[in-house]
């Protein structure tokens, strides 16, 4: 069991990503490689990470190189999931290359005690073989993660906005209580059950990162070193299959392509901003559709700040759920 014990202040200092950790995205979808638990829910990203990984010849290196460093049970080395990888893949590429030679050498040994790693693992201190690794880890998540950036990034857009109205009605406690079935929350302990080992991280007033995952299945990890800023690595509530809404054609008959787009990005509540990116227009575009689509009765808007929060009306929901040419 893990432990992570809260102050009063800790409570205050709960934060949630608000983007996908590259760096921590490689290694959980390392493990589903390594595992058929959960295969179902991640096939279409399996099958076509399989062939991709086959096309580009890249299965040699995913199996020699990178699935020794990132074992499914047991210990993997902290330094390759750096807080840095919340701002993307080259600035957690370029912690892992910054990373301190002794620690390195530190979590190479803990990794070869905990799962016996192959000899060459000990030379990552030295930087032209992290240099080499940084590379492989830019080369695999070009070849199966990137293609399903934006089905990731709506799984966590839709996280987000769950948080967010739990924080509203039942404030921090209740997103601690909310965050899955193996994470109970019983004050002033969260408590993660099954885990590896049994551990307590004290926060002491540092807080606690939550990091949505869309590869981590089932069961949550943390970082192995408590001195380090604490984070809990949980899989989000909304199960990675196909996406519900990849074709609709009938809806955008209706619609238009733009409004149809913006309307599904509703769907899990969308600032002006996000449904742009989602619909592939400019936010001032975005905004006259917005301005349309609430006009019609079928999203409504709220502003908070200086953002425009954009989610669907019951008419909406309606319409997204049935298909315009539903009887």
């Amino acid at each position: 069991m893990l432990r992570f014990h809260f102050t009063a202040e800790d409570l205050t200092r709960v934060r949630v990503a608000t983007e996908p950790h590259a760096l921590w995205e490689i290694a959980v979808s390392l493990h589903r490689l390594q595992t058929r638990e959960g295969r179902w829910a991640y096939a279409h990203w399996f099958r076509t990470a399989r062939a991709s990984l086959r096309r580009t010849g890249l299965e040699r290196t995913v199996k020699t190189f990178l699935l020794p460093l990132f074992p499914r049970a047991g210990y993997f080395p902290d330094f390759l999931t750096p807080p840095e990888g919340t701002q993307g893949l080259d600035a957690g590429l370029e912690a892992v290359l910054a990373t301190p030679n002794e620690r390195v050498v530190r979590e190479v040994e803990a990794l070869t005690r905990a799962v016996g790693a192959p000899a060459w693992v000990r030379r990552l201190a030295e930087r032209d073989m992290r240099e080499q690794l940084v590379g492989a880890l830019r080369a695999y998540h070009r070849a199966v993660i990137a293609p399903h950036e934006q089905r990731i990034q709506e799984c966590l857009h839709a996280e987000r906005a769950r948080h967010a109205h739990t924080l509203f009605h039942s404030g921090t406690e209740g997103v601690l209580t909310g965050l899955g079935p193996t994470i109970r929350w019983r004050p002033p302990v969260l408590e993660i059950d099954p885990y590896p080992d049994h551990r307590d991280v004290h926060l002491d007033g540092r807080g606690l990162l939550l990091i949505p995952s869309y590869f981590c299945w089932h069961a949550p990890v943390a970082l192995a070193d408590p001195g380090l800023p604490p984070v809990l690595l949980y899989p989000l509530h909304h199960l990675p299959a196909t996406p519900p809404h990849a074709d609709s054609p009938p809806l955008d008959i209706l619609l238009g392509p733009t409004r149809a787009a913006i309307l599904r990005a509703s769907e899990t509540g969308s600032t002006t901003t996000e449904a742009a990116r989602r619909a592939g227009v400019t936010p001032t575009t975005a905004s006259h559709h917005t301005a349309v689509l609430r006009d019609a009765g079928l999203i409504t808007s709220h502003r908070h700040a200086n953002t425009v929060l954009h989610t669907l009306t019951p008419l909406g929901a309606a319409l997204l759920r049935t298909g315009p040419d539903d009887h």
